[in-house]
This record gives C-alpha cells, sequence and structure tokens, in this order.
C-alpha cells in the first residue's frame, strides 16, 4: 500500500507542477512575454514527478497485480482503461512536445507544412492526452491517500476536475495553437 500512497502523492505532485507550467505558456502566449528560466522552473518538476509517478505506477500494476486485467468487468472498467490508455501515450507525445517549438520552427523555415500541421495536432494530443489522463486520476489519488471516502463527493470532485481540465484544454490549445501559427506562419 505504500508504493500506492507514494504514486498517488507523486500523480498530485504532477498535477500541481503540471497546471503551474500550463498557466505560464498561455500567459506567455498571451502576453509574448517569454522568461525561460520561469519555463524550466515549471518545466523540470513535471519532468520529475511525471518520471517518478510513471515508475511507481508501472511497479504498482505488474509488481502488485493490481488489475492488469480489465476484461471481465469492462463497462465497469472503463475509466481504469482510459486512465491507464491515456498514461501510455504521455511519453510518445511528450517527446513530441519538448521538441515541437523547434520542430515548428524548422518545418516552418523549410516550408514543410505537413510536419508543421502533424506537431501542431500532435500538441493538442499531448494536451488531450495529460489533462485526460488528470481527469480519471485526481479523484482516485485522493482515495488512494486516504482523504476521500465518499462517492457522492468522490462525483462531485470528479466534475470539477473535468471542467478544470477542459477549461485549460481549451485555454492552451487556442492560445498557445494562436501564439504558434503567429509565430511560425508567413504573413
Amino acid at each position: 500500500m505504500r508504493l500506492k500512497k507514494c504514486n498517488a502523492l507523486l500523480g498530485l505532485l504532477t498535477i500541481l507542477a503540471l497546471f503551474a507550467h500550463m498557466a505560464y505558456n498561455v500567459f506567455a502566449y498571451l502576453t509574448f512575454y517569454y522568461n525561460p528560466t520561469v519555463k524550466t522552473l515549471t518545466a523540470m518538476p513535471i519532468l520529475v514527478f511525471l518520471c517518478l509517478h510513471a515508475i511507481t505506477g508501472m511497479c504498482s500494476v505488474f509488481l502488485l497485480g493490481d488489475g492488469t486485467r480489465v476484461s471481465p468487468y469492462g463497462q465497469q472498467n472503463r475509466r481504469t482503461v482510459m486512465q491507464r490508455v491515456s498514461a501510455a501515450l504521455i511519453f510518445p507525445l511528450l517527446i513530441v512536445h519538448l521538441n515541437s517549438f523547434n520542430l515548428l520552427k524548422s518545418s516552418a523555415e523549410s516550408g514543410n507544412w505537413i510536419l508543421f500541421v502533424l506537431v501542431s495536432i500532435a500538441q493538442l494530443g499531448f494536451y488531450a492526452v495529460i489533462l485526460l489522463h488528470v481527469a480519471t486520476s485526481f479523484s482516485r489519488a485522493l482515495i488512494t491517500l486516504g482523504l476521500l471516502s465518499s462517492r457522492e463527493t468522490q462525483a462531485k470532485i470528479d466534475r470539477f476536475i473535468a471542467i478544470v481540465c477542459v477549461f485549460l484544454f481549451l485555454a492552451t490549445a487556442i492560445v498557445v495553437t494562436k501564439g504558434q501559427l503567429g509565430m511560425f506562419l508567413p504573413a
């Protein structure tokens, strides 16, 4: 149980760092003010917490046998499937995300608009996947840590977090995409 609690705490820390990073980037693109130190200070904690969260999560699933089969209760475990699939998609999309600025810049400079569009779509996919994972995981982390026991409260928290995630997705997708189009598309 200690491993699961550690994983839940790392997940919540990752969410906190993620929200700070997203808020800073929305601010930076809205104001055209970029501070590399602030970007690094908001990005590095995510990478550290995310990697540790992924390691403890995989250990929990594989070493503790934490429900690796979902087929007998497919409908009831839909949320668990979404949580795990989104987790699996985070790292490949993270690689694109970490290189997105350079990929967008070089594809715009070379006129490779297909790559530009694909990178932009991958960015939107990254935002969607990571926020889907947050939405399906947040209340479960609170339950694991013993901070939540009521199903009614869980449902309310799930709705609230889903609204926050949709808002963050829309804000980030619109503001960052518009900013990147403004920087890289020819006038």
